[in-house]
């Protein structure tokens, strides 16, 4: 009886402790062991969501007052661009020319101060020939020589003086001088041969004697706005007449295109990048708001007058 007792007893209890396996626990039910595991583990670090990096940097202004060259020293306007220019290129000649540093006056060939100087942002670090000479195409003339030389590109370097006749600088450099008598313009072999940096100076004071913008205008073919690239002209010939140079040109995604302009003037200056009256703090002139009568700083040219020399076509690609 007493073993029958202690069975029954037995299998009891062992019925009590196998309820757990044959009865499911409830939802969401953890042992002590399970809590006290959780609790040891390390609690992951939530990863920082990446944030996006900007595609261009944020403007801030349009003037660097640091910058020493116009790339460095003129930033482009909000949401545009420098288009890309070819190393070695016109182009990249001009983006990277010297410039006075910040502030600095336009001075006239005398080295008295020019009148006006409200009318421009920079100035150019550019030679300027004793006399009256180095005027608006002059200067223009310049740019354009200067890159040739320094390049050795002789044969590019062929200005036409106002009656037509062809300056070329590679048969100045052989020793040949131009002769004019009366209507008759012809080369003469006067000097030795030589292509140093002196007789370059010469050579451009002479074509600076007998070219003007009625012979730059000459030489140029027009473009349409919508092509209008650096080392283009706006140009009109005759007197009074003037020409400035396209110095730099950017666009934004939607290909809106905006460029700076340049001059000298007369009487001959230092070379410098104009303001646009249109706009009191920016610099840069809109092709989409380009209309005739064109007014620039210190001049309005009329309709027909956006024009690309010949001899620089290949150079400013």
């Amino acid at each position: 009886m007493i073993l029958s007792i202690a069975l029954g007893a037995v299998l009891f209890i062992a019925a009590l402790a196998g309820m757990r396996y044959f009865n499911p626990a409830p939802e969401g039910y953890k042992s002590s062991f399970e809590v006290a595991k959780e609790e040891a583990a390390p609690t992951p670090t939530p990863m920082p969501k990446a944030t996006p990096e900007p595609t261009e940097e944020p403007f801030t202004g349009f003037y660097n007052p640091e910058g020493m060259t116009i790339k460095e020293r003129i930033h482009t306007p909000e949401g545009f661009h420098r288009e890309d220019v070819e190393e070695g290129s016109f182009a990249a000649f001009i983006e990277e020319y010297p410039l006075y540093k910040e502030g600095k006056k336009v001075k006239l060939y005398d080295k008295s101060w020019k009148q006006n100087q409200d009318a421009h942002v920079a100035v150019l670090k550019m030679k300027l020939v004793e006399g009256d000479l180095q005027q608006c195409a002059d200067s223009i003339i310049r740019l354009y020589a200067e890159y040739f030389y320094q390049n050795k590109m002789y044969d590019k370097m062929n200005f036409h003086l106002v009656n037509g006749f062809a300056c070329e600088f590679s048969k100045w450099a052989e020793g040949m001088r131009i002769s004019v008598s009366g209507n008759d313009t012809t080369w003469v072999q006067s000097a030795a041969a030589s292509d140093d940096e002196s007789v370059f100076e010469k050579y451009l004071r002479f074509v600076f004697a007998y070219a003007s913008t009625i012979s730059l205008s000459d030489e140029s073919k027009k473009v349409k706005k919508e092509e209008i690239q650096i080392g283009d002209i706006f140009v009109q010939g005759g007197s009074p007449g003037h020409a400035v140079m396209v110095m730099d040109v950017c666009s934004d995604d939607a290909g809106r295109k905006a460029f700076l302009l340049g001059q000298g003037f007369m009487p001959a200056q230092q070379f410098h990048i104009l303001k646009n009256p249109l706009h009191e703090e920016d610099p840069w002139y809109y092709v989409d708001e380009i209309s005739y009568p064109l007014q620039t700083a210190e001049f309005t040219f009329e309709k027909g007058s956006l024009k690309r020399p010949e001899y620089i076509q290949e150079e400013i690609q």
